[in-house]
């Protein structure tokens, strides 16, 4: 259910422009005798369209509420950070940054990093562990009688039953242990708009209950009536029981079956409502609002980012901004359906693109900040090629259940033509001031390649302007293994198509006369590999010539099917066996193997 209201925005541009308020003092400066909504995030604060503070802050401030941040409180002190605004008028929103807050503090082995990326000067222990829990909980305790509201990626993907790699653990759901009333899983913007409104409108509980792309926990037992196959129905909306948490703790294929479900319900246009028993009660996910139409997208970021730290820094580095300062995004969402890949499941499968003018707007703005020496950094998404995609036929797409478009082969209802996104690119690269436009972010060499070569419109025209426009000498790919095994546990294609994307890369370098680097990504490590699949690995013809120093080892996050092979030892798709390599010491050796094999591999072009 939507909060029903005016669809127009009632901002004045001018105000809008102005850095969001994190003091008393700077509340105070702006005038104002109360604040709607108060953020705390983990992250130090950008009003940047990387940083989902900064999108959520924005959009709800361009619908006229006044909106302040905390970013990285304090948590171990007197707690004056979180008392320091007062209460909010409307409600607390709580996220741990762009990062769950345990990968950003600990690495595959489970050891603390030294630094932090999105703090200042990148100064490591300036949020803490599962800090969403930690901040609700204290909110909850200062501000009983206030709603808190928690989003972004750590919310987002343990709003269920989930394994927890670094406690090695399965926890229930994050809104259990961390008081919260609400949790906004997905990109918000909308869903945070329709709950502001609601609250604003004095909604009881039972009707906020109602709204679209949220979980909570309600005491009580479900009132749900089985039917047929287990599809349950509560009065008019559909829902799924699923195992309950205390089972999942005895049974770990109790946990399997549960994320199968939620798996297939996140890949279907009409999801049911999620329903998981947990202590004396139960925590309910109501189905996600449909996906953003272009005007929505650009609705999102059409808005006035001033693109920088705030003041409060002065000037102080974080590197997290130096990475995507000069970035511009150009759509969400990926249908790749990568086993061992968060991004479906926080963005969604659906690809959800801006428009070329909004984002030709964008690059205009860029191109005139002081700061900007002509190279964008990043002209994409999460895979960059999936710009504009979609099915051909939209009724056939409503029915699909399939977790991934492209995996175990090419959906043949996807439209794959490459021929709008390098249009994209001339025009982008057109704008005065560009002098160059990179593609930083991944790309889907099965979207243009099969085993016998080019298959999409514009593919090959793709991948030679990939090569010599847009990347700046070394051309990123992730073929992630060379087994078969391995690769269908992870849910991508064949190791041979990456010696169709070689054979065409050589050539391309051959006519062109460039000496352009392949560089491709692996992991190992993930369930299904040994120690043997990673020499065959380390060995594999194909690689020959290449510089190969790109092997991730595996960590298990939350809310991804590649997690629930790991916790469990069954493939949630089968429920079959699956091979988990867990001990550290041959975890290590995996990842070494890779490196000890290196010195025997020459870097592509070397000349004699």
């Amino acid at each position: 259910m939507n909060c029903p209201a005016d669809t127009k925005p009632k901002f004045n541009a001018g105000a809008m422009a102005e850095m969001f308020p994190t003091s008393l003092k700077e509340v105070q400066k702006l005038g104002w005798d109360y604040i709607d909504i108060i953020f705390f995030t983990g992250d130090a604060f950008v009003d940047h369209p990387s940083f989902g503070t900064a999108c959520i802050a924005r959009y709800l401030q361009s619908y006229g509420y006044r909106v302040a941040i905390v970013p990285q409180p304090n948590w171990r002190d007197d707690l004056r950070d979180f008392r320091k605004l007062g209460a909010p008028r409307l409600y607390f929103a709580v996220n741990a940054g762009a990062m769950d807050s345990m990968v950003n503090h600990y690495t595959a082995a489970r050891r603390l990093r030294s630094d932090d990326a999105y703090t200042p000067e990148g100064r490591a222990g300036m949020r803490p562990d599962r800090a969403v829990s930690v901040y609700c909980r204290i909110l909850k305790e200062l501000w009983p009688e206030v709603p808190v509201i928690a989003g972004g990626v750590e919310a987002s993907l343990r709003r269920l039953t989930h394994y927890d790699y670094w406690s090695d653990s399965i926890m229930p759901s994050v809104i259990v242990d961390s008081g919260m009333d609400f949790l906004c899983y997905g990109m918000g913007e909308k869903a945070m708009l329709n709950i502001t409104r609601a609250i604003e409108k004095g909604w009881s509980r039972r009707q906020l209950e109602t709204l679209a792309q949220f979980a909570f926990f309600r005491k009580g037992s479900p009132r749900i009536k089985a039917e047929g196959d287990g599809v349950l129905n509560e009065g008019s909306t559909g829902a799924k029981l699923l195992h309950s948490y205390e089972d999942c703790l005895k049974d770990k294929r109790c946990l399997a079956e549960n994320f199968r479900h939620i798996e297939l319900n996140s890949n279907v246009a009409a999801p049911q409502t999620l329903i998981e028993p947990v202590q004396d009660g139960y925590i309910q996910v109501n189905p996600p609002l449909p996906p953003s139409t272009t005007e929505e997208m650009d609705s999102f970021w059409d808005l006035p980012f001033t693109k920088l730290p705030h003041p409060r820094y002065k000037g102080k580095r974080i590197p997290a901004y130096d990475m995507i300062k000069d970035s511009i995004i150009t759509h969400r969402g990926c249908f790749g359906g990568c086993n061992f890949c968060t991004i479906a499941a926080h963005q969604g499968k659906v690809i959800q693109s801006r428009s070329e003018a909004s984002i030709l707007a964008e690059v205009e703005k860029l191109a005139k900040m002081d700061s900007f020496k002509g190279n964008i950094s990043d002209l994409g998404a999460p895979t960059a090629n999936m710009y504009g995609m979609k099915g051909k036929d939209s009724s056939l797409c409503a029915k699909c259940r399939r977790q991934s478009c492209l995996y175990p082969r090419v959906c043949p209802n996807l439209e794959r033509s490459h021929k709008r996104l390098l249009d994209l690119y001339d025009k982008v690269c057109s704008v005065k001031g560009i002098r160059h436009a990179y593609v930083g972010s991944g790309v889907r060499y099965d979207l243009f390649l099969d085993e016998k070569g080019f298959n999409a419109e514009g593919g090959r025209e793709y991948l030679r302007e990939l090569m010599l426009k847009h990347c700046s000498g070394r051309l990123k790919i992730a073929p992630e293994h060379t087994e078969d095994h391995v690769l269908d546990l992870m849910a991508k294609p064949s190791f041979k198509l990456f010696g169709t994307l070689r054979r065409e890369f050589d050539a391309i370098n051959r006519r062109e006369g460039t000496h352009v680097e392949l560089v491709p990504y692996f992991i190992s490590s993930h369930p299904g590999c040994t120690l043997e699949d990673m020499r065959k690995l380390a060995s594999n013809p194909c690689l020959k010539g290449i510089w190969m120093d790109q092997v991730q080892d595996f960590m298990p996050t939350p809310m991804t099917t590649s997690s629930i092979m790991f916790a469990t030892g069954l493939d949630p798709r089968t429920l079959k066996s699956v091979f988990v390599e867990r001990d550290g010491e041959r975890k290590k050796q995996q990842k070494s193997f890779f490196f000890k094999n290196k010195k025997k591999l020459l870097p592509i072009n070397k000349k004699k």
